[in-house]
């Protein structure tokens, strides 16, 4: 049986790297041009050949998004920059443009297309019509029941791909006019303004919002994977480098636990546990196991409060001095119980004894975001870049 795929959002160059060594088989980022998200940083040509060359380094791949809708100004300079990816060593295309789809096929046959979320796929005619003219693979729309999903499957040939984690639309995938109605920034071209999650006024005591909580379907992998979905895509090019790591780690231990036989009820619990603790919205599975009602959804407003877990990323580790170098992210101290978890997977938990600022000062407390501190720290585990730290328990002030 060939494991399913874990897709990961990569916004930058270094979210890229940093969520394929915390276990993605694969990435999709977005050019420069013709993406649906206008606000990441998104890559330039030799960012793309760049980022192709570690994910191919590694046995992994990297999927592009070309997914706007298409209007006539956009069509005079999109054939060259489809070659110019192609060249760059893409593996894949996200497309919902029939043009698109008919022309890469019809050209570059070695590179996959995969029909976006952005098309609002829900059932098996749609995908039966799509396969005629090419499509390897359809990413689902995210209103479908583990019933519809796996009809789907029994009926296609084309791979599925489905969302796992991350942000939901208040409207139907695809198929949101509220930024455009509201802001003048066409959502479905790259501009969404994120309307729905807007506070609204209204008569009555409390504030109205409309907005969706985030998916979360960690639960219910098994399922997926036992229906036949070939690829779990998680949702967030614009998320921090933090976020990513912990939430692509956390499903690769999932994935794998399931296909090794060795996932327990109580490692489930922990998983749960760090995915519910890395974002600050509430969670719900939505429309997989019923009709996605009120509890999945903020009508009376709704608290988002960092929770500040995230201290720092490491940029390197002396095995000699037994110093970590670090860029600070959060507010700790001395005497903090922190964990230092890796890309490959080491987990370590100790007392934070001695710290130091840039210069090699003693200080007490790291209390400069994005600032350059070090910690000693003496293990023989591999601690590599882009391994994060975080909070476990603020120190006793009375102790």
């Amino acid at each position: 049986m060939d494991k399913v795929e874990l897709l990961s959002p990569a916004g930058d160059l270094e979210r890229l790297k940093v969520t394929l060594l915390y276990g993605a088989d694969a990435v999709y980022i977005g050019g420069q041009n013709y993406s649906l998200r206008a606000n990441a940083n998104n890559f330039s040509l030799e960012e793309i050949r760049e980022g192709c060359l570690f994910a191919h380094r590694l046995g992994k791949r990297v999927h592009l998004t070309l997914n706007i809708v298409f209007h006539n100004e956009d069509m005079e300079e999109v054939e060259k920059y489809i070659r110019d990816v192609v060249d760059c060593g893409i593996d894949a295309f996200i497309v919902s443009d029939p043009f698109i789809i008919s022309y890469i096929k019809k050209n570059f046959s070695n590179v996959e297309v995969h029909l976006s979320t952005q098309n609002s796929t829900s059932n098996y005619k749609a995908i039966e019509f799509f396969e005629k003219e090419g499509i390897d693979r359809v990413v689902l729309a995210r209103e479908l029941s583990k019933k519809q999903i796996q009809e789907i499957i029994q009926k296609v040939h084309a791979d599925i791909e489905v969302f796992i984690h991350g942000a939901m639309c208040t409207c139907f995938s695809g198929r949101c006019a509220l930024s455009n109605y509201v802001t003048n920034r066409d959502a479905n071209r790259g501009g969404c303004a994120q309307v729905c999650r807007f506070v609204f006024s209204n008569s009555s005591e409390k504030d109205f919002t409309m907005a969706l909580k985030d998916m979360n379907m960690a639960k219910y992998i098994q399922d997926l994977i036992e229906i036949g979905v070939k690829s779990f895509k998680v949702e967030g090019r614009m998320r921090s480098l933090y976020y990513l790591a912990v939430v692509i780690g956390t499903y690769r231990k999932i994935i794998d636990g399931y296909y090794q036989h060795t996932l327990t009820d109580d490692q489930m619990k922990i998983y749960q546990e760090r995915l519910d603790r890395v974002a600050n919205r509430e969670t719900s599975s939505h429309y997989f196991m019923k009709e996605a009602d009120y509890t999945d959804q903020y009508y009376s407003g709704r608290g988002e409060v960092s929770n500040q877990d995230y201290l720092g990323q490491v940029i390197e580790y002396n095995s000699k001095s037994k110093f970590v170098k670090f860029y600070e992210r959060n507010y700790f101290e001395v005497g903090d119980t922190v964990e230092l978890f890796t890309p490959n997977g080491e987990q370590i938990e100790f007392v934070v004894e001695e710290l130091y600022d840039e210069d090699m000062n003693v200080v007490d407390v790291a209390r400069h975001p994005d600032s350059i501190y070090y910690l000693y720290l003496d293990t023989k585990k591999d601690i590599t870049e882009y391994s994060m730290i975080k909070i476990v328990k603020r120190r006793d002030v009375h102790e």
